[in-house]
């Protein structure tokens, strides 16, 4: 059984003494784990909690009482009135005899390995090896920076066949691409028949414990000891995976999985780790524009909501808020969706809609919709319909009904046929829109809006099972920046005369007030893993 499982029924704790100090654990979990648990630090390799036991590097090893040998804790099942002993004169040797035999042929080049400075084999040769070798001859050579798969690299020489990447492979993506081949001191890790090129390959550099497997994408970029992580939730698709945002100098150089057991465990796939690029696209638009005589001009944040709110009231005059459509965003907050929601209301729009995005799926952690809060938009009742309200929404435009948009989502860019789109955008009177950048079917809006990535806000997202998640500012915007909340806020104020900040909390209370499925959650209680909605599907 996986060290990971899931067990059917509620395990039975028992209670361990570890250096004289009595410790509860569940019974028949891995020693390991029960220790690292309860806070000891113990080395270790191989181990993993969300894969098989391999017990093959030996690091783990512990004294127990009654048992003349040392044991690998890893292996070693929890039992009511386990005597163990960590800090002990024998475990410590056995430790430094692990580390001298791994060093005797890892190459020495942590100055140009990717993995220096988040190294376990770096770490624990510091701790526990010694600062001279004992043996002359030279080290074996192996292959160096061999390209398995599209995106992923591996390096013989310092691979120290703990085999994760190996059972990895068989268990998790199950795609059996790396293998362990020859025997001895001749054993060296490959790819079998097949790259690696699966939709998880990168997590198998996450898992490795030292530099032998690395990506591509962040191979020889920079130093880790430069990042700085970020908690925040993975914006690709609705699973919501929990991630770390790396970033330095105020740009994002990776992303990696953060373990959240209720969500995607330790893994990310691919598609949704190199997904990041856009947030520093030099395309991106970074200023307000508003139509003029001659074209559409760059202009102020506060100018640009001026006009937008001017251009909203008088449209309502002229037609009433009926002729007026939204189209939601899947990739807003669910604060900033709940406060577009209050505008629209305010404006007197009947008709919104939600495009969303739909691609390659699995049934392990990618999913079908492409955006992450598309459930949250449902959730706070801002669509309806199978299609999210979008056959309805066109038609009315189609139909003359609707004559101006608000439009938030470049989802529906991707979701209608251009051809179809282009005339509807062409044929309404007013169009007030947040981009990305600035796509060609936009010529005509009236006032276009910057938008802002998940990585440079504030906020939660819902994920596809109704679990609400934290995402957090990594990145620092331009001084003036509005993010989308902020400008929905501010239109709000003008069009009903309110004086009201975008605060999280306040929008909570507010969301609460109103009778939402988010009243069910506790804003506080949402971190670090996120709270589910009382009524999940």
């Amino acid at each position: 059984m996986a060290a990971g499982a899931k067990l059917t029924d509620a395990p039975k704790l028992v209670h361990v003494t570890v250096d004289g100090t009595s410790i509860e654990a569940r019974e028949g979990e891995p020693l390991l784990q029960a220790l690292l648990n309860a806070g000891f630090d113990i080395p270790h390799y191989c181990y993993h909690p969300k894969l098989s036991i391999d017990g093959s590097c030996r690091l783990c090893q512990v004294k127990l009482e009654g048992i003349p040998k040392l044991q690998i804790s890893c292996n070693t099942p929890v039992r009511d009135g386990l005597v163990v002993h960590v800090d002990d004169p024998e475990v410590h040797l056995a430790r430094r005899g692990v580390e001298e035999l791994l060093l005797l042929n890892h190459p020495l080049d942590c100055p140009i390995c990717d993995k220096a400075g988040e190294c376990w084999l770096q770490n624990y040769a510091m701790r526990f090896g010694s600062r001279f070798s004992r043996t002359r001859d030279p080290r074996r050579k192996r292959q160096k920076r061999i390209d398995i798969g599209e995106r992923m690299l591996l390096d013989q020489e310092r691979c120290i066949l703990c085999r994760r990447c190996v059972r990895f492979c068989r268990e998790i993506s199950k795609t059996g691409e790396l293998h362990i081949f020859n025997l001895g001191d001749r054993s060296v890790l490959d790819i079998y028949d097949q790259r690696l090129d699966n939709d998880y390959s990168m997590c198998t550099a996450d898992i490795c414990p030292v530099g032998a497997l690395e990506t591509k994408d962040f191979h020889h970029k920079i130093r880790v000891w430069f990042l700085e992580e970020t908690a925040s939730v993975c914006p690709s698709c609705s699973n919501g995976c929990n991630i770390m945002v790396c970033t330095y100098k105020n740009r994002i150089w990776r992303l990696v999985p953060r373990r959240n057991d209720a969500v995607n465990d330790t893994w990310m796939c691919d598609s949704g780790r190199l997904n990041y690029r856009f947030v520093m696209d030099p395309e991106r638009l970074r200023t307000p524009r508003i139509a003029q005589q001659n074209g559409q001009v760059d202009t102020a944040w506060e100018v640009a909501v001026q006009e937008a709110a001017a251009q909203l009231n008088a449209f309502r005059a002229r037609h009433g808020g009926k002729a007026l459509g939204a189209v939601i965003s899947p990739h807003l907050t669910n604060e900033e969706n709940y406060r577009f929601g209050e505008l629209i209301h305010a404006l007197g729009v009947e008709r919104c809609a939600m495009a969303v995005v739909r691609g390659k799926y699995d049934n392990f952690l990618i999913k079908p919709e492409k955006a992450a809060n598309a459930r949250g938009v449902r959730e706070l009742g801002l669509v309806a319909g199978n299609d999210d309200g979008v056959d309805d929404l066109l038609a009315a435009c189609e139909a003359g009904q609707i004559k101006g948009l608000y439009l938030c989502s470049e989802d529906i860019f991707h979701v209608i046929d251009p051809d179809r789109l282009n005339t509807i955008l062409g044929s309404m009177e007013l169009l007030i829109v947040h981009s990305l950048k600035q796509h060609p079917l936009l010529t005509g809006a009236a006032v276009i809006f910057p938008a802002t990535t998940f990585a440079e806000k504030d906020g939660t997202f819902t994920n596809h099972a109704g679990r609400v998640q934290r995402i957090r500012r990594a990145l620092q915007l331009p001084a003036g920046w509005l993010t989308e909340g902020e400008v929905f806020t501010r239109l709000l104020n003008q069009i009903e005369a309110r004086q009201e900040q975008f605060d999280l909390s306040f929008i909570w209370q507010s969301m609460a007030r109103n009778g939402t499925a988010f009243a069910n959650v506790r804003f506080e209680e949402i971190d670090p893993d996120g709270a589910p909605l009382h009524n999940l599907a």
